[in-house]
């Protein structure tokens, strides 16, 4: 029976296309009044060449006899079916009403519009076409050899006084982080997307391509420059279609390198300000933004045109979701295409590489979006952004699992990855013995820091380092002579006070000025007082017995010693104790009496057994041990200010008592790691306890 086919419309035209990667000849069908381009390849064009034959048989026998391809008529069949989803045809008689079906269901319900048109939209502000042609041929310059060995020049340069003056450029950077330095990089950020997109625009005109609006795209809110290049697919040289993908990239790094280089060789002032705003905005924003391939942004494009792989997400996409379910059920279908072993893999990859990295973004703008709203619109939009970029894609692959599901679920592989699947939710769910690793120091449980007092000049040293000392030994012997004549004066004071109040009973005057001398023999008896307890400090007695550590070495009699200055430090050789700080989480799967080992970080250093002695029911609001701060190399994030060293987060302290060591240690303190085997704890409930807390406060209006 004969098929008659249906007319395509006498507009469209058929244009040469790029070679594709499997070597194959492509075409272009363009449809200039909607201004869209389809891509087809060899038979689909062999197909298209015998259309005024009308008859699908017909068309299918023409192409074996005339070419090496081998055509049914359900190949016409299949390609009948996409000029009419594509409206490539002309309209029949009586086919309106399909056509308005079809566009109903292509534009879905009014939610479906309400939801598309907030997660992305666009605004066309102006139609440059025009005076592209006309300046494009004066901009010629910018793309000469003589420009680009210029701008090399220009980058070398600065890149060397920046790794010059670096202190100089970072303390800018420091400084401009503030409202005031943001406002001004959301500035130059604008400027510099300008500058990007007419680097599309003037190359595509140069090309020969119409440029029919730039304007503003609006991505879940977010502002994002654009420009309509769609007429790039008129090129059939690849050369230039990446030329035209390429230059808004090339652009900006045009920019950074010329304003890297005026960051370099002007004075200080606003011109030089401006330059920084340049380098910086148009550095970040190209490699963090423009270049990623996750994205449809410029290295999206790149990427897709190096590799000649148009819709290069939705083909990588389709591969992963292929390749998941094989692996998954072993149900032996054919990939969606196939490609080379090292081309497949690659595309696997890059397609988890893509959803991981767009979990990641998107998790990050719902989040904005429900902070930048008031609480009852951004808890719906949020939604909104979950449910449309996270949820609907698992729920449409379910939905295909469920379609599969007669096939899935006779294979052996099947019951594998369920029995995989729910012993790691028995992971999850089930009780699990809990052990915390945190960074520790194993110290002595008593040492005494001896500090200098003021003004202080070593008169003995009756200790040498490491000796073992009795409680009560004298370790130093200083002298000051403010000090000392303090005392002089003072006893002198209370001396001739004593003998005037003495003689007061046999002098009138005296008797008369009798109170007043009391009090200032009182005064006088209290500065004697004070000077006698500073004069303890200039001779330290051991609190407890212990060894002398950490000597001064530069200490010897005669040396004048500056305030607070660390002499010596005391430590006791009988008892030592672990210190560690647990976070919130942490502390609640401790208790006192668990036990745990200690593991120093030097290869040399001891390994200890212990038991939690004590748990500190406060957060600590100084950090003693400086050396557990991250600062340092420890796990505690920290923050110095005036020698003293705050946790960032609430953090307790836990005392661990050692129990056993497996040697002596030639050091009294250690820095390493510490495992406390706590109670039993379900791994999954503390996510879900967490989840929770967040809901009920996110929540509450």
């Amino acid at each position: 029976m004969k098929t008659v086919l249906p007319t395509l419309r006498e507009e469209l035209a058929l244009l040469p296309g790029p070679v594709l990667a499997d070597g194959q000849p492509s075409h272009t069908l363009h449809d200039p009044v909607r201004n869209k381009f389809f891509q087809i390849d060899w038979p689909t064009f062999e197909i298209l060449s015998r259309w005024h034959l009308g008859d699908a048989a017909a068309i299918a026998a023409a192409v074996c006899n005339e070419t090496t391809l081998r055509m049914e008529a359900d190949d016409i069949a299949d390609v009948a079916g996409f000029l009419r989803d594509n409206q490539l045809v002309r309209a029949q008689q009586g086919a309106a009403a399909d056509y308005a079906r079809r566009r109903q269901a292509q534009r879905g319900g009014a939610m479906r519009w309400l939801l598309h048109n907030y997660l992305f939209f666009r605004i066309p502000l102006v139609k440059p076409d025009a005076w592209l042609a006309r300046w494009a041929p004066r901009l010629a310059f910018l793309y000469s050899r003589s420009f680009l060995f210029l701008t090399l020049g220009a980058l070398g340069w600065g890149a060397v006084e920046v790794y010059r003056q670096w202190d100089r450029f970072a303390a800018t950077l420091v400084d401009t982080i503030s409202w005031s330095g943001f406002a001004s990089y959301a500035v130059t950020l604008v400027a510099v997307k300008t500058l990007h997109e007419l680097g599309h625009a003037v190359t595509a005109k140069r090309l020969g391509c119409k440029v029919p609006a730039m304007g503003v795209a609006f991505l879940v809110m977010w502002p994002v420059a654009y420009t309509d290049t769609n007429d790039v697919w008129r090129l059939t040289r690849r050369r230039e279609r990446l030329a035209v993908v390429g230059a808004g990239v090339l652009t900006e790094l045009a920019v950074a390198a010329w304003a890297t280089f005026a960051w370099a060789v002007l004075p200080g002032g606003t011109a030089r300000s401006l330059a920084f705003l340049l380098a910086t905005t148009t550095w970040v924003a190209t490699v963090a933004i423009n270049m990623s391939p996750f994205m449809r942004f410029d290295g999206y494009f790149l990427l897709s045109d190096w590799l000649r792989m148009p819709n290069l997400h939705a083909r990588a996409f389709a591969l992963a979701r292929w390749d998941l379910r094989e692996r998954l059920f072993g149900l032996g279908e054919p990939p969606p295409e196939h490609f080379p072993r090292h081309r497949r893999i690659g595309l696997v990859l890059f397609a988890y590489a893509t959803w991981t990295y767009r979990l990641v973004v998107f998790l990050g703008i719902a989040a904005l979006v429900y902070a930048f709203f008031i609480k009852a619109v951004g808890i719906l939009l949020f939604a909104v952004e979950i449910g449309w970029f996270l949820l609907l894609p698992i729920y449409r692959e379910l939905q295909a699992w469920r379609r599969l599901w007669p096939a899935i679920r006779r294979r052996a592989r099947t019951r594998r990855s369920a029995l995989i699947a729910c012993a790691l939710v028995l992971a999850t769910c089930l009780p699990w013995p809990a052990h915390v690793a945190v960074s520790a120091l194993l110290r002595p449980a008593e040492q005494w820091v001896i500090y200098a007092p003021p003004h202080a000049q070593v008169v003995a040293m009756p200790v040498a380092e490491g000796e073992r000392v009795d409680a009560g030994a004298v370790l130093l012997q200083l002298s000051s002579p403010d000090l000392a004549a303090r005392g002089h004066a003072a006893q002198a004071r209370i001396d001739s006070l004593r003998r005037q109040t003495a003689a007061a009973p046999f002098d009138d005057e005296q008797r008369a000025q009798l109170p007043m001398a009391r009090e200032q023999l009182s005064a006088a008896q209290a500065e004697g007082a004070a000077v006698a307890a500073d004069a303890v400090r200039y001779a330290p007695v051991a609190p407890f017995a212990g060894v002398l550590r950490d000597l001064n070495p530069e200490l010897r009699p005669g040396v004048w010693l500056a305030k607070q200055e660390p002499l010596a430090r005391l430590v006791s050789d009988r008892e030592q104790i672990v210190v560690a700080y647990l976070d919130e989480e942490e502390v609640g799967l401790v208790a006192v009496g668990d036990t745990g080992n200690f593991y120093a970080d030097a290869p040399e250093g001891p390994t200890v057994r212990f038991a939690v002695d004590r748990i500190d029911r406060d957060t600590s609001r100084t950090l003693p041990e400086p050396e557990l701060s991250n600062l340092f190399g420890g796990t505690v994030v920290a923050r110095e200010k005036n020698g003293q060293f705050y946790p960032e987060r609430p953090v307790y302290r836990v005392t661990l008592k050692v129990l056993s060591t497996d040697a002596a240690t030639p050091q009294h303190a250690w820095r390493g790691k510490a495992v406390i085997f706590g109670g039993w704890t379900v791994p999954g409930w503390r996510y879900v306890r967490n989840a929770v807390a967040v809901l009920r406060r996110e929540t509450g209006f």
